[in-house]
């Protein structure tokens, strides 16, 4: 299981840019206008991680399988979206689809890139594309609530959870906050709140777009966006899209040095992907054997089982326990066999709790 990523912002930000250098393809079209992107791309990347290669070196493994990541390149914003303007309908349409949005702001100055509203401002750009969504959300929340209240007035259980969960978000909105802060009481209500797919419930990343010499440590900019997410209890992270550009012609064994001499030690694409797995709760597990070293994402807090159905359903229905070796024994001890002989690969039942790095192999009969 990966997750999938829209990433959204106005026209002529970088989104597409940032796009073909993520998935490195040049499925998006970077031309210097907007609308340049009307379907949404949609590319897989391999989520990259130390951790597998290293497994798979004492696991003598053939080959190597890392978990997936989707980012979906949306059409660009404008103002009116709600309404339909530009292309609103379709854009909001697309980011119900995904599981995450990744806000791409516009932190640089560039008199050769025209700017939808010829000025650098990062927060006003997201508060136009913040403003549509919340409009979007009370415009679909308004009758399902009233209608959920004059059912619950009849006795009705299901519609009285719903119009004091929606009922909370809808009040968030109309006091201009996002209904991500929504707090549902149980179970039923989280279920429910859910299921009502609100856009600006989802999980947000804001990513800055600066120059190349602001790559390493940001700008004035990047910091009121910084500020920002600290306040709202969202991810945010720096990256140059141009940098990115720029690493798809660059051999791999070279990127190091590359990102060095910029005073970089990783790509954006390796800080946009931790940002958004700890925005989501996710976190990763291994397989290891001779034809392959796999991983493998999974929520925060699930149990054995649930990981188990990550591989298989079947896994999970007939699951009996898990063989487990944490990531740290099994590197310091050779692999299976000498975590084996040391006592740390461990019988994990049913109410296990995955942890981050965890090898396991899955013992079930269905």
């Amino acid at each position: 299981m990966g997750f999938r990523c829209g990433i959204v912002g106005l026209p002529n930000v970088g989104k597409s840019t940032l796009f073909n250098a993520l998935t490195e393809t040049q499925k998006a079209e970077a031309a210097n206008y907007p609308f340049c992107t009307i379907e949404p791309n949609v590319g897989q990347v391999s989520v990259p991680d130390e951790r597998l290669d290293k497994i798979a070196a004492i696991g003598g493994s053939a080959k190597i399988i890392p978990t997936q990541l989707a980012f979906v390149d949306i059409a660009g914003l404008v103002k009116g979206a709600s309404q339909g303007e530009g292309l609103g309908n379709q854009f909001l349409g697309n980011i119900r689809e995904v599981d995450a949005i990744v806000h791409v702001l516009r932190c640089f100055e560039d008199d050769d890139i025209q700017h939808v509203s010829n000025k650098v401002d990062p927060l006003a750009d997201a508060e136009v594309v913040e403003t549509e969504l919340m409009l979007a959300d009370i415009e679909s929340l308004e009758k399902r609530v009233d209608n959920a209240k004059r059912r619950a007035t009849a006795g009705d259980k299901e519609a009285k959870a719903l119009a004091s969960v929606l009922g909370q978000s809808l009040e968030l909105l109309k006091d201009g906050k996002p209904a991500r802060l929504t707090e549902p009481k149980d179970d039923v209500e989280q279920k429910l709140f859910d299921q009502a797919q609100l856009l600006t419930a989802k999980p947000v990343l804001y990513v800055c777009n600066v120059s190349e010499e602001d790559a390493a440590e940001g700008n004035a900019l990047s910091a009121q966006v910084f500020a920002k997410a600290e306040a709202e209890g969202a991810q945010a992270v720096v990256v140059s899209a141009a940098i990115e550009a720029d690493l798809i012609g660059i051999p791999a064994e070279d990127r190091t040095e590359f990102l060095a001499d910029l005073g970089l030690t990783e790509s954006g694409l390796a800080r946009v992907i931790r940002a958004g797995y700890a925005l989501l709760g996710l976190k990763t597990f291994f397989t290891v054997g001779p034809k392959e070293a796999r991983a493998w994402t999974y929520h925060d807090g699930a149990k054995a089982p649930q990981a188990a159905g990550e591989i298989h359903t079947d896994f999970e229905r007939g699951f009996i326990r898990a063989e487990t070796i944490a990531f740290d024994d099994y590197v310091s001890l050779g692999g299976e066999s000498g975590a084996r002989d040391a006592g740390k690969l461990r019988q994990e039942g049913k109410d296990y709790l995955v942890q981050d790095g965890d090898i396991m192999l899955f013992k079930f009969n269905v």
